[in-house]
């Protein structure tokens, strides 16, 4: 008697796990870079048979351009937000898997003795505002965004003020151009940020005219690195959720880690930013040790938002981007059942 059943259908292999893991990093306080200093990230997948590997410790042409595109499959990145949405605004298919708010020390710069000292005296000031020569211009955009906020605290916008382009010093490091403007007297202020410009701007004895840091109101602060992406591509997240749970939870464990102990999170962070102790203790807020700990809450959420508007409306972005869309939270939910689990079996890396 004929059978009526259908034809079998084949199972679908497993796709088998990657031999390595990568990870990127912005050098500046991250999850990421105290798991990776402490060895969990390599020890966490190291039965497996999986390595694990920075972006930064490879060749250029290994690392190629990676850490702006994701356009490697098995990448984990910890960084800007610029450059993640311009990535994703791209049609790279990356998943938004967490955000952290950590303060970096935002301030508006000028020449001493200027007579700047607030927000409204920028009215009609000079204003440095970088161009380099790369795919997304990820210093412009925080430029603009930092002068945007600064602005906004006395109730102007970037329309009331000269913005003067400076063409990026091909030697020199970060923010050199813009100071060098700011010295010779070219443009009259300067946004800067971060461990490096604290101490690049006592070199050449500039004055703060303006700290984000001290406004109530963080949308002023929302820039680059606040909130700052946790990102992984979607082909990772489909094949391998495990992988990304177990990542995210080694993650989870260092931000708590972080929190007690301060002296060891500032060694760290003069690693990962290259900068001394005095650009380190004024850079980072006191308390940012106990601030490095991912969520994906609607404030984090809304302020990225917020960013991303702000990128499509001056061009940095090559289309739209649904910030709610590109979110997983999934992820991170896995990551915290699992890091409980492992406390309460006594397998925590942290103990």
């Amino acid at each position: 008697m004929p059978s009526h059943e259908g034809p079998a259908t084949a199972a679908v292999p497993t796709p088998s796990a990657p031999d390595t893991l990568w990870f990127t990093r912005c050098p500046v306080p991250t999850a990421t870079g105290i798991a990776a200093d402490q060895g969990w990230l390599g020890r966490e997948f190291a039965a497996d048979g999986i390595a694990v590997r920075s972006l930064q410790d490879v060749p250029p042409e290994v690392a190629a351009d990676h850490h702006y595109t994701h356009a490697l499959t098995g990448l984990f990145r910890e960084g800007g937000n610029v450059p993640a949405l311009w990535a994703r605004s791209r049609g790279e298919r990356t998943r938004l898997i967490g955000l952290t708010w950590i303060e970096e020390r935002q301030v508006v710069l000028v020449r001493a003795g200027s007579g700047i000292t607030e927000a409204g005296h920028l009215r009609g000031r000079r204003l440095a505002v970088p161009r380099h020569g790369i795919a997304i211009d990820f210093w412009r955009a925080m430029a603009l965004a930092g002068l945007h906020g600064a602005l906004s605290l006395a109730g102007l916008t970037l329309d009331d003020a000269e913005l003067v382009d400076v063409p990026a010093a091909p030697e020199g490091g970060q923010w050199a151009a813009e100071l060098a403007a700011l010295r010779d007297g070219v443009v009259d202020a300067v946004y800067v940020k971060g461990a490096l410009a604290v101490e690049a701007a006592r070199r050449i004895g500039a004055e703060v005219a303006v700290e984000l840091d001290e406004a109530p109101d963080r949308r002023a602060r929302v820039n680059n690195g606040t909130p700052r992406p946790i990102t992984v591509h979607q082909r990772l997240l489909d094949e391998h959720p495990d992988l990304v749970a177990r990542f995210l939870a080694v993650l989870l464990e260092a931000a708590d880690w972080a929190a007690g102990r301060p002296a060891e999170v500032a060694r760290i962070l003069s690693a990962e930013t290259g900068a001394g102790e005095e650009g380190v203790a004024g850079a980072y807020a006191r308390g940012g040790h106990r601030t490095l700990h991912l969520d994906l809450s609607e404030e984090r959420l809304t302020l990225l938002d917020q960013q991303k508007r702000f990128l499509e409306q001056h061009g940095f972005l090559a289309g739209p981007v649904d910030v709610h869309a590109w979110t997983d939270p999934e992820p991170l939910r896995a990551a915290r059942t699992l890091l409980a689990a492992r406390r309460t079996e006594g397998r925590a890396h942290g103990g």
